[in-house]
């Protein structure tokens, strides 16, 4: 079992670099948002996969706070695309 969790994170691992592309290249700060999330994403998933293999479940807090943090992220990218900073920027005319 322990090997396949290795297998899973190195696939978690490819994902990463893929999404670093799309952070890098952009081509709109949307898009870079969207690679960054799912860098932290796959991020958290990879903490949880070592957290799992090595049985240390103080990382698996830290992964919870990761995703959490993430998550906040998320919502203060929306908040400042809008242009009174309270809403969803696509929905505003």
């Amino acid at each position: 079992m322990t090997l396949f969790f290795y297998a899973a994170a190195m696939v978690i691992l490819l994902n990463i670099a893929a999404s670093l592309a799309r952070v890098l290249k952009g081509p709109t700060r949307a898009d870079r948002m969207m690679g960054a999330q799912l860098i932290g994403t796959a991020g958290v998933a990879m903490l949880v996969l070592l957290s799992l293999v090595h049985g240390q479940p103080g990382v698996l807090d830290v992964a919870l706070l990761l995703a959490l943090l993430a998550a906040f992220a998320a919502v203060g990218f929306v908040k400042s695309q809008s242009r009174d900073g309270a809403g969803d920027p696509e929905t505003e005319a």
